[in-house]
């Protein structure tokens, strides 16, 4: 059995990336390691949570007691997802993003090092490279120019990853990916908050004038690109992953709301988000030409399939929104979630 770690499964990206890899790997045993913040919820993998080869334990990575307890079993693969990652909650809580997506990053590596970890994937974001004009996209080598105290703490954390690389041949790997969709997304990003609303009959803020343009992929694409790179990647090479799907935020908008069958009167055009980058596209050709990896998923048709699994799914959203479902994991696991 090939032994994963998967720091940060809980949340939107890390569960569809553990339900895809058990799927797909029947020899793997994963273990989901997270501290269940507001955006970590163990019912979005609640369809796997009997199945014997995975396994969660509650910690924070940058706990050095939790690590020291976690990595006292050896582990083949570490997969990072850990991160705090609203642009929003960074700009009024930066410190957060600081110790978890930081501090907690080095001593993720600190223990992968210290226990001979084979292959750690760290996940990263587009959003280091900064803002792009009308044209042009963004390559591996495009300099780091973070824009805001989320972007800033995960260049961070990918600068600390190579430097681990360069001066211990830790065997690490980046990709960097633009917007992710799809099932069990947190309320919060834009997709989901907009199904949300629109189905809620509620009003639909958008940022500005709508016209902040970003490249959006379907979380399952991403998880086949992470495993992709995780199995072939080169070591200490950095990977972007894209989904050749840019859109302004309006167009995404309207989109949901006339596959609803809901008025447009319903957008509401608020004061724009500070620093707020005007346009994110990926240049994903390295990972095409390198390991044979592209987008399957249509944006028009994965969006339809998103709006459908939020409509078949109303009780999850629900749930999420109020924090019903923790009282369901406080009875499971006592004091683990305190």
């Amino acid at each position: 059995m090939t032994r994963v770690l998967v720091t940060g499964g809980a949340g939107f990206i890390g569960s569809n990336f553990i339900r895809f890899a058990l799927k797909e790997r029947s020899d793997w045993q994963v273990t989901n390691f997270d501290s269940l913040t507001y955006a970590g919820n163990l019912e979005n993998l609640r369809d796997v949570e009997r199945d014997a080869r995975y396994h969660f334990v509650k910690g924070d990575i940058a706990c050095e007691k939790d690590l020291t307890q976690l990595f006292s079993e050896p582990w083949d693969a570490v997969v990072n997802f850990a991160a705090e990652s609203h642009v929003d909650r960074s700009i009024l809580d930066p410190m957060s993003f600081v110790t978890t997506n930081i501090l907690g990053t080095q001593r993720l590596i600190d223990q992968a090092r210290r226990t001979g970890v084979d292959r750690y994937l760290q996940v990263s974001t587009d959003e280091v490279y900064g803002s792009l004009g009308k044209r042009g996209y963004f390559h591996e080598t495009t300099p780091l120019q973070p824009n805001s105290p989320y972007s800033a703490s995960k260049a961070s954390a990918d600068l600390l990853v190579r430097a681990a690389f360069h001066t211990h041949g830790f065997p690490a790997l980046v990709t960097r990916c633009s917007n992710n969709y799809g099932p069990f997304q947190f309320p919060e990003k834009l997709i989901p908050l907009m199904i949300t609303n629109a189905l809620e009959d509620k009003p639909l803020p958008v940022y500005g004038d709508g016209m902040n343009i970003r490249d959006w992929i379907h979380v399952d694409d991403h998880s086949r690109a992470i495993l992709t790179v995780l199995e072939r990647g080169t070591i200490g090479e950095v990977y972007n992953i894209g989904g050749n799907a840019e859109r302004a935020n309006i167009q995404v908008v309207k989109a949901i709301l006339k596959h609803l069958g809901k008025s447009e009167d319903s957008i509401q055009f608020v004061t724009d988000r500070p620093g707020h980058d005007q346009r994110y596209a990926i240049d994903s050709s390295k990972m095409q030409e390198e390991l044979g990896w592209e987008p399957q998923h249509e944006f028009e048709v994965g969006l339809g399939q998103t709006i459908d699994w939020y409509l078949a799914n109303r009780p999850w959203w629900e749930s999420v929104r109020s924090g019903e479902y923790r009282e369901y994991f406080e009875r499971q696991y006592g004091s683990r979630l305190a």
